[in-house]
């Protein structure tokens, strides 16, 4: 954040930095008035970008020995297509799942990778952009509910689609009446199982969208969490003379939050990944 003449707290520090670009102020806990600019921005420049370096590898691959990059493309290519043949077996689905499950691994790759900027680098570069010292800016779309939330919500209507295509629309209606707890010749006891049965997989589809999408965003969110604690140590230094040995811990405790986030970032994208993978074979799958 910009110096300013008074200096802000922790709180008010870590509060700023949480702060989203917003087209207008937030006015509810759920308002889907409101657009968080700079998730939307960035999560979109990083799908030009990994478009752009996928366009290279095709357009560079050869069919004699890979260089690094294509070998680490292929390498990618590769276990990401094992992993759908693994989990989806209608090859013909495979056609586009298997490359959206690459996509997906990429691109969230990418929006988790922004964590491992500098916490106050892309913020203060846009206060000084736009002149305003005040000014938010979040650069990790991942860290964004609404983000996440999204990409979870488009897996459960690709799961829709699937059902009702493998399944047809009659069958994958009496699924949702029939499992998983069956039916009976009994009217009475056929409509309570009805009712039960479709209860259950109302809550199975809330719940496995809700903790897909949260399960990336509570990760991210910690980890943006930890990196400005982080670099609070620094700035301490410049409050008092008792804390000159912070900017020690902060360069040691953030080279260590690096190093680990770097694992934390991929496995979070590979991990959504594979839900999604799961989640559209099951919807493959007859109960």
């Amino acid at each position: 954040m910009a110096a300013d003449a008074n200096a802000p707290t922790a709180s008010e520090y870590i509060v700023h930095h949480l702060q989203h670009l917003q087209n207008v102020k937030q006015g509810f806990i759920v308002d889907f008035s409101v657009v968080n600019i700079d998730s939307v921005v960035v999560g979109i420049l990083l799908g030009a970008l990994m478009l752009l370096v996928f366009w290279s590898a095709a357009r560079k691959a050869t069919s004699g020995v890979p260089g690094r990059f294509q070998a680490a493309v292929e390498i990618m290519v590769e276990m990401v297509d094992n992993q759908a043949k693994a989990n989806i077996h209608n090859a013909e689905s495979r056609k586009f799942i298997a490359p959206l499950a690459l996509t997906v691994f990429v691109w969230i790759f990418l929006m988790n990778a922004m964590d491992m900027l500098p916490v106050d680098l892309l913020p203060v570069l846009w206060q000084g952009a736009t002149g305003d010292q005040h000014a938010v800016l979040r650069v990790v779309p991942t860290a964004d509910l609404s983000t996440t939330l999204g990409l979870s919500t488009a897996v459960l209507l690709l799961c829709f689609y699937y059902s009702i295509k493998v399944k047809g629309l009659g069958g994958w209606i009496h699924e949702l009446f029939t499992a998983p707890f069956g039916t009976s010749k009994n009217p009475l006891f056929a409509a309570i199982l009805g009712v039960v049965n479709f209860s259950m997989q109302v809550i199975e589809y809330v719940a496995k969208t809700v903790s897909h999408g949260m399960r990336l965003f509570g990760n991210m969110y910690a980890g943006e969490l930890v990196f400005c604690l982080i670099a609070l140590m620094g700035g301490a230094a410049a409050m008092s003379l008792s804390g000159v040995l912070l900017p020690v811990g902060h360069i040691i405790a953030g080279s260590i939050w690096a190093i680990f986030h770097i694992l934390i970032i991929t496995l979070q994208a590979f991990i959504f990944m594979m839900l999604a993978l799961i989640y559209l074979g099951q919807a493959h799958d007859a109960h």
